[in-house]
């Protein structure tokens, strides 16, 4: 039988298996059976996922499995790439729950069953091969994880409202999925991603089915203006939760536009890849705006994750836009370094979700200006955090530095070959690119230094302790990941390329090497372990020369100046909201922050002064002016509503009859 389905059937047994188990087994073995379904049902799907990229891709139809259309599956290289990324994920995920999920709310029965079935529906999203398949995956996904976000809402009443966000904005993605494929599908005959593939569409309608498409799994992928539900949703979920909703799910709303985008409409015009790359772009750069004014550790990470998402559609845009113009190697270039970028996006992003997790489980706080100290009491988690922070930054040897390198190489190679609108696009593209990468580095800087590094500013962070083994566990399979496609990315790089070659229809690889990165068809090569190396041999020489100089030199030892105010303590430290404030100056027009000063006086006297207290918030700009208008409306509708149900059966009846009438009139009038 075929390996890649006997695997994904495993990872649907096992997932089930488990969830059932979850609910009958007591509360110390629960999150234990929970974890490793979890992480078994990942295992299977990277295998699936694996053995699809490698050639041996299946289709299955079940057709008396749902009403009307049945089910149908296939996984080919592309949904195989998206499957085993998954699969990884939800691997570290499980182990990391088993002891993560024993605390809090996070340990209730339903919640424990919900766990493996999350990691299922996303396993089976890539892998459905008709509307009707893709929707009901698309949905059991939406739904587990909601389940998943509001599993502490009786804890803390925030969960709540992050709940109802997160249901809102991910049901409307859905509506306009939904809009999108059954308009194609009805003009193309049939269900099934073979007729689509098949159908000649009308640019007009072509235009449409892309666009709905693309408003729709952009907001499950977490681009502006769609993101609100992302900040909100991650922080509250359980950490483990977080990492498989952030380093997992969001990478299928990027599946979604590859799969519609580039294999159902084979491409399209160059304004469908402009609107994308300038979505990304737009996006990466707000994002990682959000995320160096934040002072929340995992709203922090949540803000990143639109940063890194749109970083992905920048790839996706330029590879539409240079397959559009005809040059297939570039294209192949950029969605290679998409693709790659999602790959080492779900690695970093799941080691910085965990440790983020462990700093919450020893703390109780995600609050950076509270945090300190860390290194103290948690030094593994410190040390997690930290490589987590390096591979995000985007510089060598991390993790993100190969997949933005690529991505600078392709917009770089398409300037001279471009014509007028992409002589002005890419250009700012690659600015997007730079200034998002800089805003990174000061972003984890803040982050690393002032929650693990300086001193503690709270008794609880100076109380931390080390986390249970098996959140140790996970996180240090995460950073091995991240440790591999930072130094030897082409181990992943073959699946990388034929996930992309199938999407593209092409079959020669976008990038080749053993140890060495080389572009094919373009000038460009990088080794990621020889700069590594390089880098290290540097730092030791500098440290040699830095210690051989100053051992020549008389040592005293003297108190460090503290300007006469005596001992250095935690109140002379930079905070999280004090380090961002020069990013904040510079880009005060964008983030627009609201300040606020209290001052308070002595009853005995006015001029004597009490306290002062100053409040600084940096809210989201996109949130305020677009969403807070559409509330309030909703919200003044709701109550202009409540003035027809009164509640008499005498007005209903009216409501009743003037209806009736209407529609006699409107018959008789029409015929």
């Amino acid at each position: 039988m075929n390996l890649a389905a006997t695997a994904l059937g495993a990872a649907v047994a096992i997932g089930v298996f488990g969830a059932v188990v979850a609910l009958a087994l007591p509360t110390r073995a629960r999150a234990a059976a929970a974890g490793c379904a979890t992480a078994l049902t990942g295992a299977a799907g990277v295998i699936a996922g694996a053995a699809a990229m490698a050639g041996s891709g299946f289709a299955l139809a079940l057709p008396e499995l749902l009403p009307l259309a049945g089910v149908s599956i296939a996984l080919d290289a592309l949904g195989g790439f998206f499957t085993a990324v998954t699969g990884g994920v939800a691997v570290v995920a499980g182990i990391y729950g088993i002891s993560y999920g024993r605390s809090g709310g996070s340990s209730s029965r339903p919640v424990q069953a919900v766990l493996p079935l999350f990691g299922v529906a996303m396993l089976l999203v890539p892998t459905a091969a008709s509307v009707g398949t893709f929707l009901v995956c698309w949905e059991l996904m939406a739904l587990t994880s909601l389940l998943l976000v509001v599993a502490e809402h009786r804890r803390r009443p925030e969960v709540a409202s992050a709940g109802r966000w997160y249901a809102v904005m991910t049901h409307l993605g859905f509506v306009a999925v939904l809009i999108g494929l059954l308009v194609f599908a009805a003009a193309a005959g049939g269900d099934a991603f073979s007729a689509l593939r098949s159908a000649e569409l009308s640019p007009a309608l072509a235009n449409l089915v892309f666009v709905v498409a693309l408003v729709g799994f952009s907001s499950k992928a977490g681009i502006l203006p769609l993101h609100a539900w992302l900040p909100r949703a991650h922080p509250e979920a359980p950490s483990h939760v977080s990492a498989l909703m952030s380093a997992a799910m969001v990478n299928l709303g990027v599946y979604g536009i590859v799969r519609v985008g580039f294999d159902l409409l084979h491409g399209g015009p160059q304004w469908w890849w402009l609107l994308v790359l300038a979505l990304g772009a737009v996006s990466a750069v707000y994002g990682i705006l959000q995320a160096a004014m934040s002072t929340d550790l995992k709203r922090l990470l949540g803000q990143s994750t639109t940063e890194n998402m749109g970083l992905v559609l920048i790839g996706i845009g330029a590879a539409g836009l240079f397959s559009a113009n005809g040059d297939r190697v570039l294209a192949g270039v950029a969605l290679a370094a998409a693709l790659l970028h999602i790959c080492n996006h779900a690695a970093f992003k799941t080691l910085l979700f965990l440790a983020a997790g462990s700093v919450l489980h020893a703390t109780g706080t995600r609050d950076l200006d509270a945090l300190g100290g860390l290194r103290t009491g948690m030094p593994l988690t410190t040390a997690a955090f930290g490589w987590g922070a390096l591979a995000a930054s985007a510089l060598p040897p991390g993790t993100a530095f190969v997949s933005e390198w690529l991505l600078l190489q392709a917009l770089i190679h398409g300037l001279p070959a471009s014509g007028t609108v992409e002589a002005v696009v890419l250009p700012v593209a690659v600015s997007a690119v730079a200034l998002t990468a800089g805003l990174a580095v000061a972003t984890f800087v803040k982050a690393f230094g002032v929650g693990f590094l300086a001193r503690p500013r709270s008794s609880a962070a100076a109380a931390a302790h080390e986390s249970p083994t098996s959140m140790l566990a996970g996180m240090a399979l995460a950073g091995l990941a991240c440790a591999v496609l930072a130094l030897v990315p082409t181990l992943v790089l073959p699946a990388v390329s034929a996930a992309g070659g199938s999407a593209l229809g092409t079959a020669d690889p976008a990038v080749t090497g053993t140890a060495t990165l080389q572009l094919t068809g373009v000038a460009g090569a990088l080794s990621p372990l020889m700069l590594t190396l390089a880098l290290l041999v540097a730092a030791a020489l500098t440290l040699v020369v830095v210690r051989v100089v100053s051992a020549r030199r008389a040592r005293r030892a003297a108190r460090l100046w503290d300007c006469g105010a005596g001992p250095l303590s935690e109140r002379m430290e930079y905070t999280a909201t004090s380090f961002a404030e020069p990013l904040q100056r510079v880009f005060d027009n964008v983030v627009q922050p609201e300040q606020d000063v209290d001052v308070s006086h002595y009853e005995e006297s006015r001029y004597l002064v009490r306290a002062v207290e100053f409040r600084r918030r940096v809210p989201d700009r996109i949130e305020r002016r677009l969403y807070a208008p559409v509330l309030a409306a909703v919200s003044a509708l709701g109550r202009w509503g409540r003035r027809l149900a009164t509640g008499s059966v005498h007005r209903y009846l009216g409501y009743g009859f003037y209806t009736i009438c209407a529609l006699l009139i409107l018959l008789a009038v029409t015929r």
